[in-house]
Parts: structure tokens; sequence; C-alpha cells
């Protein structure tokens, strides 16, 4: 994933390895496939994302680790799952976005080409889904001693995002269409252009809206047959959407955000990547952090979204090198210097 790099290392990469340590094994060696069949011997958890059927060809799948290790948890990310008539094909964010229905609901409007969200979202959603399929099945295990194989895919994945248009079609027999930034069930509730940018107006309850309309100093809307209600202003959504456009032309997104802000009506204005890393909530929350990488130098990253009262977490590595802990790993495991510096002297892993 590469351009850009920072002082030849992949920004990608660093992005998403940060806090970990990394070690670098040759699964085509037997050594190698023998060397993780003793760390795994005593493993919690082993993650995967190979195609389905990779890891039995390695002597690594589940039911030949279980052997040596029943308390194992074994999770397995793959593209459509490990069953059905698409278990066999490879997988990308890209496709599950297209095969989950999410591209059929992103964009602008009707006749236009298909959009898929800018961020990665059945790869990152897939991560989080099989963490939570790991805990729970750590639950198990703390009350049974049985380790158990988790599965998610991609494209389970992204039907996960599609719940309020599945509910839609489940219920009307047609499918929804992409309408920009705006809800399915709910307006107004999308981002609105201002003088100086776009502002997301989250007006998506009667109280809400009846807030709005005065203290944008609009307060006939309110009792305007086309939008008395969420039915009625779902129905007119572009003369809605028309008139307030007008509106908050007049003035910039930070004059009607402190309005909004204390009229209580739900409001934020639409970032660029760089305003949110600088944005005062952000650093508040510790969202971006400074690390320290053994190349790069001081490197940002993102910080821990999931604060903790008894066991604070942050981040204080940086991503590792290629096999940059592979000697510190391998030692903790019982392997003698000796043992390790064969292992590197014949490809079976590689060290930093």
């Amino acid at each position: 994933m590469v351009p850009p790099r920072v002082d030849g290392e992949s920004a990608a990469f660093m992005i998403l390895n940060r806090n970990k340590r990394g070690t670098a094994i040759n699964l085509k060696s037997e050594a190698g496939r023998s060397l993780l069949r003793r760390m795994l011997a005593t493993a919690d958890v082993l993650i995967e994302n190979f195609r389905p059927g990779t890891m039995e060809r390695l002597g690594l799948g589940y039911e030949s680790l279980r052997e040596t290790n029943p308390g194992l948890i074994y999770c397995q990310l793959t593209g459509f799952g490990t069953t059905g008539p698409y278990a066999d094909r490879a997988g990308f964010d890209l496709i599950a976005q297209g095969m989950s229905g999410i591209m059929s609901l992103t964009g602008e409007g009707p006749g236009r080409p298909p959009v898929k969200v800018g961020v990665p979202l059945t790869d990152m959603t897939a991560g989080i889904l099989g963490t939570m399929g790991i805990l729970a099945a750590y639950t198990h295990r703390l009350k049974t001693g049985e380790g158990q194989r988790v599965e998610t895919s991609l494209l389970e994945a992204g039907i996960l995002h599609t719940a309020w248009q599945s509910a839609i079609f489940f219920a009307t027999g047609s499918s929804p269409g992409p309408l920009g930034s705006a809800h399915p069930l709910s307006a107004p509730y999308q981002a609105i252009e201002t003088a100086d940018g776009w502002i997301n107006i989250g007006a998506a309850n009667q109280a809400n809206w009846l807030r709005l309309v005065e203290i944008i100093g609009m307060p006939t809307l309110g009792d305007d047959e086309r939008f008395r209600d969420n039915a009625a202003r779902m129905h007119n959504l572009p003369a809605l959407i028309e008139l307030l456009t007008a509106r908050f032309r007049e003035r910039p997104t930070g004059d009607w955000l402190l309005l909004l802000e204390d009229a209580g009506v739900p409001a934020g204005p639409v970032l660029t990547i760089e305003q949110m890393a600088a944005d005062p909530q952000v650093r508040a929350r510790e969202m971006v952090v400074e690390v320290e990488h053994k190349k790069v130098g001081k490197t940002r990253a993102l910080g821990t979204p999931v604060k903790f009262s008894a066991t604070p977490a942050r981040v204080n590595r940086a991503a590792p090198l290629l096999g940059e802990h592979t000697r510190e790993i391998l030692a903790e495991y019982g392997l003698a210097p000796a043992e390790i510096d064969k292992l590197i002297d014949a490809g079976d892993v590689l060290a930093a």
C-alpha cells in the first residue's frame, strides 16, 4: 500500500500496526510452520485472513491446531465466509461494498455512477466483528475451558450496514437508492451548504425540527403542511432542502454552529482529515497521538477509540519494522540465541 512512504516506510502500514510487536515467519518452510505450531500450542487467539483452505494446506487449520491446544480461539476473516457458493472467491472491500448493496445506496442520486464509501468500510467492520466474536468466545472459554472457531466475512460486514434500507425493502418490496448525505427515514438529517462550506443537521425528531426552524428564523416552516411531521418532510424533501439551503447560505458554518449548539439542535461541520486531526475534541480524546518509530522518529498515529476506567489503554508503540521483534518474541517462547540465528540464516524467519 504505497505511496505514500515516510523515510521508506509505508504510511498505511504504520497507521494500521501501531502498538504491535512484529515477527516474520516463513510459512513456506517446514521449520517455519513447526515454529508457528510451537507458538500456537500456548496461544489464546489466532487470527487469519487467507482464502478458505489455505491454512489447512499448511497444516495450520483449526481442527489440527485444536488437538494440541483445545482452548485456542481461531478467528477466520474471509471475503464471503467459509460456506456457500462463493466461499472460494477472493474478496476485497470494493467487491464486498458492491455485493452487500452498499454501493447502490451511496452517491448523489439516481442515474449517477455507483460510489463506494470513502473508507474501507467492510474491511474495518469485519475486523471489529471478528473482535466481538473473539471476546464472546473467550467468555465462553473462561466458563468452560473450551476454545472454538469464529468467522465472519467482508460480505456479512457490509450487509450489516444496510439495516435501514433492508427494513424499507422488507416492508415495501422496493430497493432504496442513493440519497447523498440524507437519511432514508428522517428529515432534515443531512449536509446543507453554508456560506463557506457544509454543515450536517440532525433535526431528526419533531422537537429538534421545531427548534431548528425557530433558531434559523423560519418559524412558519413549522406550520407548513408540507413539513408538519417527519412523513411529510420525507415526502417533500427536495422542497425542504431547497428552502433550508437558501437560508443556510446566508451565513458561515461557524455562525450556524454556535446558534444550533445553544438551541440544542445536533449539528456539526464537514471536516477534512487535516481539520479533524486538529479538532480540540479529537485532541482531548487522544485520538491523534505522537509515537517514536525506530526508523522514522516521531510520527503521528491514531489513538484508542475505547476508553477504560480501570485499565487505561494508550498507544505508546509505533508500528514495527518487518521482523523487528523476532528475536525478542522467539526468546519468550524458549528459543536460545543460537536457535534463532539458525532460523534466520535459513530464511525460516526474518529479523530486522
